[in-house]
């Protein structure tokens, strides 16, 4: 044996296995907002988490009640190609939420574990808007919509609701949702029973009914599953996302550059908020 290997300290005192966690909480949203899940958010993250010396697995920790589906899409890319790539297994925790995207999301896990009372699932395709022809008809103000190509337009919320297009955008989803259906049965394989169409329902079940329907692997917490799947000198090392911070000024109202943001920006919270209300949240 060499001196160097005499006085190795890996050797001497072997690294404690590490597990990084990824927290994704909140809506997830189609675009890089401050806070928000996205790609743009949380790229540089995932890529750490990866990256980390004595890594035996990465926890995804999950609380959103969805959002985007293509950002979902996306993130899930990202952290497969990753666990692929590096054969480091992946371990997803739902905590109160993890319900269509952020289910989507969780199905990056090669294994999936909640609380009993945890909501899952709702497996589907959701659209929310508002009309606001009306308020807008109040006011004295007139929406002018110029469009080159008949079919450019869809569902302007200044506008009357025209049935035809509410066709147009069923049809959209219904696309998305086999889309969603494919990756459920795909991620899940054997655990679930890929014919039963109720799954795909879009119902929102506890963590012991997604346990009993194959949605999940288990009831647990990040801690105790670690420890008792990796020792109890393991570590949990978490990965926090880059939060971009605006200026002060920029985020008072009467001082943004475009007038309409303020509405814009109130629709949105709406939104969001009803997302979260849908599981009593």
């Amino acid at each position: 044996m060499s001196i160097r290997d005499h006085f190795n300290l890996e050797r001497l005192w072997p690294r404690r296995p590490i597990v990084t966690v990824l927290r994704f909480e909140g809506v997830i949203l189609p675009r890089s907002r401050r806070g928000g899940v996205s790609l743009a958010n949380y790229a540089a993250a995932i890529d750490k988490a990866f990256r980390a010396r004595s890594l035996v697995a990465v926890a995804i920790v999950i609380n959103s009640p969805g959002g985007s589906p293509v950002q979902s899409a996306l993130l899930y890319r990202r952290i497969r190609q990753l666990a692929d790539e590096k054969s480091v297994p992946v371990i997803a925790f739902a905590e109160d939420v993890a319900a269509s995207g952020g289910y989507w999301l969780a199905l990056a896990g090669d294994e999936i574990f909640s609380e009993e009372a945890s909501l899952l699932g709702s497996i589907g395709v959701i659209s929310a808007g508002f009309g606001l022809y009306e308020l807008i008809g109040r006011f004295g103000i007139e929406r002018r919509l110029h469009t080159a190509g008949e079919r450019k337009s869809l569902l302007d919320p200044f506008l009357p609701e025209d049935s035809s297009e509410v066709e147009r955008l069923s049809a959209l989803q219904q696309d998305i949702h086999q889309s969603f259906k494919e990756h459920v049965r795909r991620r899940r394989a054997g655990r679930i029973d890929a014919g039963d169409e109720s799954l795909f329902a879009g119902d929102v079940l506890t963590g012991r009914m997604a346990l009993d329907r194959g949605l999940i692997d288990g009831i647990g917490e990040l801690r105790g599953v670690i420890r008792a799947r990796y020792g109890e000198k393991v570590r949990l090392r978490p990965v926090a996302a880059e939060r971009r911070r605006l200026p002060l000024l920029s985020r008072l109202p009467f001082l943004r550059p475009e007038p309409c943001s303020l509405i814009a920006e109130l629709v949105e919270w709406i939104e969001t908020r009803l997302l979260w209300a849908r599981f009593g949240l």
